[in-house]
């Protein structure tokens, strides 16, 4: 999986170093980085979370695999493989994005995102796990994933989220959801370019969007950059973490 990630500028939350003055601040900035898909990467990435909290994921596995057989939510059908392409996948998004979001002093405490396109809650009802404190909205547009969604929620005892069943370019236009939300997420939904269109619009000034892409995403980030401009975000820097290598750009 490939990551990229945009914050909304006029509090410069990234590289301060790159920042002109104030009336040419870009208002958002943009991330990208890889994950490994490897068991230990599950198993480290799990290792982090309390016994309840891998609880709650292991009984998301298992209503995913379920409802998995009725409808269609996910290509994998192997528990160990949904570990680690889809549970490690999205907890490896938290290091990057805290470390974004901190570098210029937000505080990741009580953090609201908004999962675009969640489909079977990736990455966002994970994500929802590892971080209690954080408020998450699941935007989908199908009703039959919706359905899952909220029996997920029920099932997995989340208290921090709540499902919205509609598309993207809606919820966008408003009130109650446009610049609302410190994050905007969304996971091999659409191009970056159309993703820019969809989420950012959602993000308020300061947050961050990330997109988690495919292997090799660099075709699509160089096609998505006049997009992601019109929008009033910009590329980032590669970089190395532990479990994966992501690049800021700005």
């Amino acid at each position: 999986m490939s990551l990229c990630c945009c914050s909304a500028g006029s509090r410069r939350l990234l590289l301060p170093g790159l920042f002109l003055g104030q009336h040419h601040q870009l208002r958002r900035s943009l991330v990208h980085f890889r994950a490994a898909s490897t068991a230990a990467a599950a198993s480290s990435s799990t290792a982090s979370l309390s016994p309840a909290q891998q609880r709650q994921v292991s009984l998301y596995v298992d209503a995913l695999l379920d409802w998995n057989q009725r409808m269609n939510l996910t290509a994998v059908t192997d528990e160990a493989e949904v570990m680690t392409r889809h549970v490690a996948d999205s907890l490896a998004v938290l290091s990057p994005l805290e470390r974004a979001y901190t570098s210029r002093g937000g505080d990741v405490a009580g953090i609201s995102l908004i999962d675009v396109g969640s489909g079977a809650g990736l990455p966002g009802l994970i994500l929802a796990v590892a971080r209690p404190s954080w408020k998450f909205t699941l935007l989908e547009s199908m009703r039959k994933r919706c359905t899952f969604l909220e029996h997920a929620v029920e099932v997995m005892e989340l208290s921090n989220v709540d499902v919205v069943c509609d598309r993207a370019e809606n919820v966008g236009q408003s009130d109650d959801f446009r610049e609302a939300f410190d994050v905007a997420a969304a996971r091999a939904v659409a191009e970056l370019k159309v993703l820019a269109e969809y989420c950012l619009p959602l993000v308020r000034v300061g947050g961050l969007f990330v997109a988690a892409k495919g292997h090799d995403p660099h075709e699509e980030i160089r096609s998505a950059k006049a997009a992601v401009r019109t929008l009033g975000a910009s590329m980032l820097d590669l970089c190395n973490g532990t479990l994966s290598s992501f690049a800021l750009c700005i």
